[in-house]
């Protein structure tokens, strides 16, 4: 007897297979996702209710789900185009929609309609800058050493970075009608970047391998980061938001020193003489 849902498949053209066929460990990705999902629907509602600190709360959780799945998925080998779909619209719901509505509880609503074009105009860039990354996956011919690097900001830090004036505001910031106008053009602007062809560093081969000797002082480091989320999470989300922003060009540099590297290596290259082939020698008859 056939079930009423489908059977999962999660890569197209994927023979169809029984409910009961499909690993567990395929099943663990698209969970944290749809978890994810749920932390950014939540951060909604809490801001609807005024909840802030506890809006703010859930997006981190998500960007922390959103970091932890993809990386999930290759260590237990069950990466699928479903699960890659899903995460792009879980990354538009937590790190496009959500910062936006909240922004606008908080601050963007007492501007009304200007303070909503400035919300649609954040989402539509959220939405093409994932749309850009995921054709851009496609790309066989992108050298190496770019892939070290993001076009434009992530969608997860936009999302952390855009909300720098509610971790201000938790703090106690008074709010103005002119403070506002300044943060719908933040706002704008963290949304510009989205999309712009500003190479930012995305660290990916900082987790690959971890010397022996930093692997206590890493431990450590992630306790105190913990702790200091923990007992003053205003204060370090504001310092990581500022410290993004001023790493942008540093990492520009880095992107421009590699990219001169590689045009003078491939220079060299082209310079090198071509190897003249030997001239094949004549048979000669033997003498009688």
């Amino acid at each position: 007897m056939d079930t009423p849902f489908p059977p999962f498949e999660p890569d197209e053209g994927q023979a169809a297979t029984r409910l009961r066929d499909v690993p567990i460990r395929q099943l663990i990705p698209n969970i944290i996702t749809l978890l994810a999902i749920c932390a950014g629907l939540t951060a909604i509602r809490f801001g609807f209710e005024g909840k802030m600190d506890l809006a703010i709360a859930a997006v981190t959780l998500a960007a922390v789900l959103d970091g932890v799945d993809g990386r999930v998925a290759r260590f237990l080998k069950s990466t699928s185009r479903f699960g890659a779909e899903m995460d792009s619209l879980a990354d538009f719901l937590n790190f496009g929609v959500t910062p936006a509505i909240l922004l606008y509880f908080s601050h963007l609503h007492t501007i009304k309609t200007f303070g909503w074009i400035a919300v649609l105009i954040y989402c539509i860039c959220a939405c093409l800058r994932l749309a850009r990354f995921n054709v851009q996956l496609d790309n066989p011919n992108q050298p190496k050493w770019k892939k070290n690097f993001f076009v434009g900001a992530p969608a997860p830090a936009g999302a952390i970075v855009v909300m720098l004036p509610i971790y201000v505001d938790l703090l106690g910031l008074p709010q103005s009608e002119l403070l506002d106008f300044a943060i719908l053009i933040y706002v704008v602007l963290i949304g510009l970047l989205l999309v712009s062809n500003v190479p930012t560093y995305s660290g990916k081969n900082l987790g690959s391998a971890i010397p022996r000797n930093l692997v206590l002082p890493l431990i450590i480091a992630l306790i105190v980061i913990g702790s200091l989320l923990i007992s003053y999470p205003w204060q370090l989300l504001i310092t990581a938001s500022v410290g993004y922003l001023v790493a942008i060009p540093f990492g520009l540099k880095y992107y421009k020193s590699l990219e001169i590297k590689a045009l003078n290596s491939v220079e060299v290259e082209n310079q090198k003489p071509a190897r003249k082939k030997a001239p094949l020698k004549k048979a000669t008859k033997p003498k009688n």
